[in-house]
C-alpha cells in the first residue's frame, strides 16, 4: 500500500492544481463541451461515415472499431469494478465534480479509454488523421480532470488501456 501512496498524492496534488483557480466554471463548461464529445456518439458516426464514403478503408475501420470495443469494454468493467477507485470529489472536500459521472469508480477513464481507441484506429486506417486524432483524445482525456471526475491516473491507465485494445484488434484483423 506504501508504494501507492506517492502516486495518490500526486493524484490529489494535480487534481488541486486543475480544480483550485478563479477561472475552474469557464473551464468547466469547456470541458463539458470537449468530454461530450468522448461520450460514444461521435465515434459510431465516425465509424458509419467512414463506412458508406470510403467502403473498403471504412469497412476495415469499422470492424477493427467493434472489435476494439468488444475487448475493451470488459476489461473496463472488469477493472472499474475491481479497483473500486473513489472519484476525486468522493477523496478530498477540496475537489469539485462539474458533471455527474455515469458510473461510480475513476479507474480507469472510459472516455479516455475509448478515445485512445478511436485515435490509434485513426491513425492506422487515415494516417493523415493520427495526430489530430490524438491530440482529440488527450483532450477528452484532460477534460475529465478538469471537471473533477478523474484523477491523472485514471486518464494515464485509460489510454494505456484503449490504445492496447486497439493495437490488439489491429494485430487480429490487419
Amino acid at each position: 500500500m506504501k508504494t501507492i501512496q506517492p502516486i495518490a498524492r500526486l493524484d490529489l496534488a494535480f487534481s488541486l492544481l486543475c480544480l483550485q483557480h478563479r477561472f475552474n466554471l469557464p473551464v468547466a463548461r469547456i470541458s463539458r463541451a470537449v468530454s461530450h464529445t468522448g461520450d460514444g456518439h461521435l465515434y459510431a458516426v465516425i465509424g458509419l461515415v467512414a463506412w458508406l464514403f470510403e467502403p473498403t478503408i471504412g469497412q476495415t475501420f469499422l470492424l477493427l472499431g467493434l472489435l476494439a470495443f468488444l475487448i475493451e469494454l470488459p476489461i473496463y468493467w472488469l477493472l472499474k469494478n475491481s479497483f473500486k477507485r473513489r472519484r476525486p470529489a468522493q477523496i478530498s472536500d477540496l475537489l469539485t465534480s462539474f458533471i455527474t459521472p455515469s458510473d461510480q469508480y475513476s479507474l480507469p477513464s472510459g472516455h479516455t479509454a475509448a478515445a485512445f481507441v478511436m485515435a490509434v484506429l485513426l491513425e492506422h486506417c487515415y494516417p493523415e488523421l493520427g495526430l489530430i486524432a490524438f491530440i482529440w483524445a488527450g483532450l477528452i482525456g484532460f477534460s475529465r480532470i478538469l471537471l473533477g471526475v478523474h484523477f491523472l491516473t485514471d486518464i494515464v491507465l485509460g489510454a494505456i488501456l484503449g490504445m492496447t485494445c486497439a493495437l490488439i484488434a489491429i494485430q487480429w484483423i490487419g
